[in-house]
């Protein structure tokens, strides 16, 4: 009998193929806490965050949602929160599942905007599953420079 399973933990199908060797998994006994379908949902609402010369323009992919689910707004301290509920399909006895990937629950996302947002201005759009919100930039001021004559 060889030593190298009894080191790494698991068998050989055959003494003389070093890779038939079922590879050691150091995270087998790890006991990770189970997450809430709202933890889950949350982790799969993807957000693009672009900056243009005039406007921080943010896309949110929300498939199988519609717009009266999703809820845009704007806290104090210039924060945008997009918030909504993706609901379950609702089951029939006669379904028999064979896979559960697309996730359930509420979701929310907050990202600081800089102080240059025109948080009156801010405006949301949905369309073919994707939310685009647009938040338009103040100017910058330029500072006024006033020449100082220089005597003597």
């Amino acid at each position: 009998m060889s030593i190298i399973p009894s080191l790494f933990g698991g068998r050989r199908s055959s003494v003389f193929d070093p890779f038939s060797l079922d590879a050691w998994d150091p995270f087998r006994d790890l006991q990770v806490p189970s997450f809430s379908n709202e933890t889950s949902a949350l982790a799969n609402t993807r957000v693009d965050w672009k900056e243009t010369p005039e406007a921080h323009v943010f896309k949110a992919d929300l498939p199988g949602i519609k717009k009266e689910e999703v809820k845009v707004e704007v806290e104090d301290g210039n924060i945008l929160q997009i918030s909504g509920q993706r609901n379950i399909e609702k089951e029939d006895k006669n379904d028999t599942w064979h896979r559960v990937e697309r996730s359930s629950g509420s979701f929310t996302r907050r990202f600081r905007l800089p102080e240059n947002a025109k948080l009156e201005e801010v405006k949301a759009a949905m369309e073919n599953g994707v939310l685009t919100i647009t938040v338009p930039k103040a100017e910058v001021k330029k500072p006024d420079v006033k020449s100082i004559e220089i005597s003597g």
